[in-house]
């Protein structure tokens, strides 16, 4: 197989550890991104979220551009664009259509072009190809062939990586098929994976996480079971898992760009067949009411313990949707601190990863100074990031006044081990 020229098209979290895997194994490689200082960066060496270590990158032989033109150098086009929801949790597909667009002006006969953007099934033959064809003039199927495959990539996780993850491929036809699994096989090592249609591969993607998501719902509605038991959710799930077909889950909050918006992209295209989701959307009621609760409960602690709550001191450590991830899209944590909002709380807000920048212009939120972080009545543990856990007196205790509570969302802290002067609850 002579080497396809390799496109890579959104250079985020999943396109480019997928352009520099390429461009490692002697691919010719073109990154593009629209945006600007994101070009700058990774041109420099710097990837701001953290992916990929700056050698890696800086070793990886691979033009970055904003420049559309030069796609047209390549044959073989991979688009990796985000594929969030609106306000009202429907699908939204502008940047998918936008990328289609930039792709299409660039396409030459023979070209493929292999979408790895989450989408509901059908979604790359019934949106993305009329739009390469308006753009391209030229003829699906005749002139140019598409595929899809499935992103995997899970931010922050060193050890499952784009090439070391079972890649499904598919393919518009057998021989384009066949083009696709053989270049993903060349640079993914855990092997590949022929799905026998387009639709096949674009709904395995959207149930890998709603699956996630449903198995997580059950577990943060079993914590709203046991809150009222007083029991302490982390000490049943420890005993649960003593049993060999236990599913280890936790109970938290689900945010982030996949598993907490995937799931919708499911309902919405089953909801347009006429078939009203049931399990799913319960599911996902159930998630996105989680930062409701904590906040409630911060705020009953606060009614009983404060003159005033407009008064109380609360801040909220860790502002991303995982822990150790720079990512702030579709922060949970950021709902908390709404809610907490509306009962006129004034929360600080720190985390030593997120972009100050990116923060305000999201949410509206300041990162606060951790130096001017004291005498708290409530320490929110949102988001466990290492820098916390790892100097945990300094960072987290000390915060706090005397009978002041620590919210551990997450559960990382044994109670057992808390300086008396703490009060404690996790989820």
């Amino acid at each position: 197989m002579s080497l396809r020229k390799i496109s890579v098209v959104g250079l985020g979290y999943v396109g480019l550890p997928v352009a520099v895997s390429f461009a490692s194994n002697g691919f010719e490689v073109v990154g593009f991104d629209v945006d600007v200082q994101r070009i700058e960066e990774l041109s420099s060496g710097y990837d701001r979220t953290g992916e990929l270590d700056d050698g890696r990158l800086a070793q990886a032989k691979l033009k970055f551009t904003a420049d559309a033109s030069s796609l047209r150098a390549a044959d073989f086009h991979i688009i990796t664009v985000p594929t969030p929801i609106t306000e009202q949790k429907q699908p939204d597909l502008r940047c998918l259509a936008s990328a289609s667009v930039t792709v299409g002006r660039a396409l030459r006969p023979g070209d493929i072009v292999v979408y790895e953007s989450t989408v509901y099934p059908g979604a790359t033959e019934s949106h993305c190809i009329p739009i390469l064809e308006g753009e391209s003039g030229l003829a699906f199927g005749r002139d140019f062939t598409v595929g899809y495959s499935p992103e995997r990539i899970n931010p922050g996780d060193k050890d499952h990586r784009f090439e070391t993850i079972v890649k499904v491929v598919s393919g518009s036809d057998e021989a384009t098929l066949n083009v696709v699994a053989d270049v993903y096989g060349s640079v993914v090592r855990a092997g590949i994976y022929r799905a026998p249609s387009i639709k096949v591969a674009e709904a395995a993607k959207v149930i890998e996480n709603t699956q996630r998501d449903l198995n997580i719902a059950l577990i943060n509605e079993l914590a709203l079971i046991f809150d009222r038991m007083d029991i302490r959710t982390k000490d049943v799930l420890e005993a649960a898992k003593t049993k060999w077909n236990f599913l280890p889950f936790e109970p938290g909050l689900v945010g982030g760009h996949c598993i907490g918006v995937d799931p919708y992209y499911l309902t919405a295209k089953a909801d347009a067949l006429g078939y009203r989701s049931e399990v799913i959307l319960a599911g996902r009621r159930i998630n996105d009411g989680v930062a409701k609760h904590i906040a409630n409960k911060v705020v009953k602690y606060l009614a009983s313990h404060c003159d005033s709550l407009r008064d109380a001191r609360v801040a909220l450590f860790g502002l991303t949707f995982k822990a150790d991830v720079p990512d702030l899209r579709n922060s949970k944590s950021a709902d908390i601190i709404s809610e907490l909002g509306e009962y006129g709380i004034r929360s600080q807000v720190h985390d030593p990863l997120a972009d100050g920048a990116q923060a305000r212009m999201e949410y509206g939120l300041e990162i606060a100074d951790f130096e001017g972080i004291r005498d708290l009545d409530v320490l929110i543990l949102s988001v466990p990031h290492a820098a916390y856990l790892n100097a945990v007196q300094e960072n987290v205790f000390d915060r706090l006044r005397d009978g002041g509570l620590l919210v551990d969302v997450k559960s990382v802290f044994d109670p057992a081990s808390l300086p008396d002067s703490i009060q404690y609850w996790s989820l």
